[in-house]
This record gives structure tokens, sequence and C-alpha cells, in this order.
């Protein structure tokens, strides 16, 4: 009989799907803004403008940046954890990477709203 002792670790399972569900997000994002760009005729700052003048696409590209960052902090936790055996180095290097991805966050809602 095994004894599974349970740490509180996940197994995987949530991340594997948020990860899954992140890139779809991301990948309609991007194929709807290239058809966007492909229709243009002209495509010059006005029209960079006018697209993210939008609210609703302000709030699917930061929802973009978000589905970004979240997918980014998986698969760096997890090829961190997998390679990375010292827990001190594997802590810090965790906590580095989550502060760069807050800033970034922060900064992307700067860039969309500070027009």
């Amino acid at each position: 009989m095994v004894n599974r002792v349970v740490v509180g670790a996940h197994y995987g399972l949530r991340d594997w799907l948020m990860q899954r569900i992140t890139a779809v997000l991301m990948a309609v994002y991007c194929v709807s803004i290239f058809a966007y760009l492909l229709v243009q005729p002209d495509l010059n700052y006005d029209v960079w403008i006018g697209l993210f003048s939008s609210q609703t696409v302000r709030t699917f590209t930061l929802l973009f940046m978000l589905s970004l960052f979240y997918h980014a902090w998986v698969g760096i936790r997890d090829i961190v954890m997998d390679y990375v055996k010292p827990a001190g180095i594997r802590f810090v290097i965790h906590v580095l990477v989550i502060l760069a991805l807050l800033l970034y966050a922060i900064w992307s809602v700067e860039i969309l709203w500070g027009m």
C-alpha cells in the first residue's frame, strides 16, 4: 500500500489548465489584432491611437498582458523548480520573477491608460 503524504502541493493540474487557457486567450487576441491590421489600408500613428483609444481594446489588451504574465510565471516557476535545487537560490529567483512581473503589470496599466 502506498502512503501518499500531502504537503500542500497542488500537483500541477490547475496550473496546466490555466496555462492552456491563457495560451488560447493570447492566441485569440493576436489573431484579432493581426486581422485588424490586415484590413487597414494605411497604418500610421493615428490608426494606432484610434485603435487604443477604445476602452474595449484597452481592456482586452490588459487581459492579454495579464494572461502573458501569468503564463510566464507558471513556465518560469516550473523551470526553476526543475533545475535549481538549492532552496535559497530558488526562493530568491521566485521573488525576483514575481517582482518583475508585478512591475510589468503596473507598467502595462500605466501605458494603456496613460494616453
